[in-house]
């Protein structure tokens, strides 16, 4: 099966989710600077669950261009990553609102800690896919960016019961790794289109 109804379902679904959380923020009574206050908490949360949707659609895209074909086990694993992306507006809201507390900061880390190992599965499951000789397994190394994320979410949701400002700069820290771009799947199909 070709890769394009699976990449514009989950095109649509990340669009979707990032228009929920967007409706959910709430303009402030008030017409002063200080009116901004109370939705400050939320608005942050929106920023930081945005770039996440948005390195995951990225990243996603990128997996996809380099994948010709699709299987059920793909199908699913894809279904299991928008699983836990569906919860992001969900958990975005309720950290927000509670103006980052420890429960809400832990359950976001929790969500984002289960996106990112269904991820994992996704592209395990095109790599067994693909073999261990395709473009997507060079492009992907040993990624270490991959490995280093759910161990520093799994830091991030003890320590929410500590200091959840600690939490969120994992958080944020986690973000800004990976919104530096990763070059590695167009570096590698730029060579092959070169060497073709």
């Amino acid at each position: 099966m070709k890769t394009e109804r699976v990449e514009a379902f989950s095109d649509g679904v990340i669009a979707i989710l990032i228009t929920i959380m967007v409706l959910d923020l709430k303009v402030p009574a008030g017409d002063t600077i200080g009116a901004l206050r109370p939705v400050l908490p939320v608005f942050l949360t929106y920023v930081l669950s945005f770039v996440f949707l948005g390195i995951y659609w990225n990243n996603h895209h990128h997996m996809f261009a380099v994948t010709e074909q699709v299987n059920g086990r793909i199908m699913w694993a894809n279904l299991h990553l928008l699983f836990w992306l569906s919860l992001v507006p969900f958990v975005t809201g309720w950290m927000g609102r509670n103006h980052f507390a420890a429960v809400p900061t832990a359950v976001y880390g929790a969500v984002l800690l289960l996106a990112a190992v269904a991820y994992w599965i996704l592209q395990h499951q095109i790599l067994e896919l693909l073999g261990p000789d395709s473009l997507l397994a060079a492009a992907i190394g040993r990624d270490v960016k991959g490995r280093l994320s759910p161990l520093l979410y799994v830091a991030a949701i003890g320590l929410a019961f500590v200091n959840q400002w600690i939490a969120d700069a994992i958080y944020v820290g986690v973000a800004l790794m990976w919104l530096i771009p990763d070059r590695r799947i167009e570096s590698r199909v730029t060579r092959e289109r070169v060497v073709r």
